[in-house]
């Protein structure tokens, strides 16, 4: 099979490489599509090593359909469409025996280790199968669209911390693919404004495509924020770009008692200057959120399939295997939401 394989930092190659045949517990998936994730570009450049073995194929947005179980495995005849939480925990250690385990100490991530979905097959590993990782999905629906449930499930767990809610007002830092499903989640929970900061011109008009009720620069957004709630401030913002300046100012711009959440990946080392009595004395909330556990995977299927979320919208740009390293440097393109990789 043709698999694209990163062999070191920068080094990323179309190969032919034997292709899997599923053991006990396993399930041998045909890739019908992996969209490709800012994480991608940063394991590539060797930004990103935790949990990376290489050589690896890259990919863990991933869906497509069961070719093969191995023995043991119920439940995946041959055909069916499937979708992948690429989040393998461990189950044992403290942070999944505390519902954390979208942060498990001993996890395993599929692109990173084992090999993901920038291939025509993907072996799904025992322990995945067993946890439950692979979902069933609806047979209608094109894999490019089911990939993006993944994406999708990160930003359902990172509004569980926002406490997103009927009629808030939620401000969105960033109109990247991420920026883009948290709009729409937060308009399916019921925000009566979402306000958008991008410097972009063509994902702020992406953005109010999809529902924003206003997108602007970044040096408009304290008066969009104050025009749409009040003078108050926002109820909840979300970080969406990994731009550590922008914690300090989502702090500002939400209401006493707001919640800031930094959802974005920051560079290695950054730091963040804040006003602590603007947290303390405006008791302002400021979490975090990384990864997505298992049910929030399943949550952002059921809302893909619900047709609650535009995900066909959200891919723009489609490549074929071959055409990888094109599609990778695709990414982040003033007109790109998500590129897809159709093996």
């Amino acid at each position: 099979m043709l698999a694209a394989v990163m062999r070191g930092a920068g080094d990323l190659a179309v190969e032919e490489v034997p292709t899997p045949e599923p053991g006990p517990g396993e399930v041998l998936v045909r890739v019908g599509a992996n969209t490709i994730c800012g994480t991608d570009l940063r394991i590539l450049r060797g930004e990103k090593t935790s949990g990376v073995e290489l050589p690896v194929i890259l990919g863990h947005e991933t869906a497509g359909h069961v070719v093969a179980a191995g023995p043991g495995v119920d439940g995946y005849a041959e055909g069916v469409p499937v979708a992948m939480a690429p989040v393998i925990p461990c189950l044992r250690c403290f942070a999944c025996r505390h519902d954390l385990e979208n942060i498990c100490e001993d996890g395993r991530i599929m692109g990173y280790a084992p090999d993901g979905g920038m291939a025509q097959y993907m072996l799904v590993p025992a322990d995945a199968v067993a946890a439950g990782c692979l979902f069933v999905a609806r047979e209608d629906l094109p894999s490019e669209q089911l990939a993006l449930a993944e994406p999708l499930a990160a930003v359902v767990a990172g509004q569980r911390w926002s406490r997103v809610e009927p009629d808030d007002v939620v401000l969105v830092l960033g109109a990247g693919p991420i920026g883009l499903l948290h709009l729409q989640l937060a308009r399916h929970s019921g925000a009566r404004a979402v306000v958008v900061s991008e410097p972009s011109a063509g994902r702020r008009a992406a953005a109010e495509q999809l529902g924003a009720s206003v997108a602007v620069e970044p040096g408009e957004v304290a008066a969009a924020v104050e025009d749409h709630s009040g003078g108050v401030g926002a109820d909840a913002a979300i970080v969406c770009i990994g731009v550590p300046g922008l914690v300090g100012e989502a702090i500002h711009l939400v209401r006493p008692g707001g919640r800031v959440n930094a959802f974005a990946g920051f560079p290695a080392g950054s730091v963040a200057e804040i006003d602590p009595n603007a947290v303390h004395y405006r008791q302002v909330v400021l979490t975090g959120s990384a990864n997505s556990r298992r049910r929030d995977y399943e949550t952002a299927l059921r809302l893909i399939e619900g047709g609650h979320i535009d995900t066909a919208a959200m891919v723009t740009h489609r490549f074929g295997l071959p055409d990888v390293l094109d599609a990778l440097g695709k990414v982040g393109a003033d007109d790109a939401i998500k590129v897809a990789v159709l093996p």
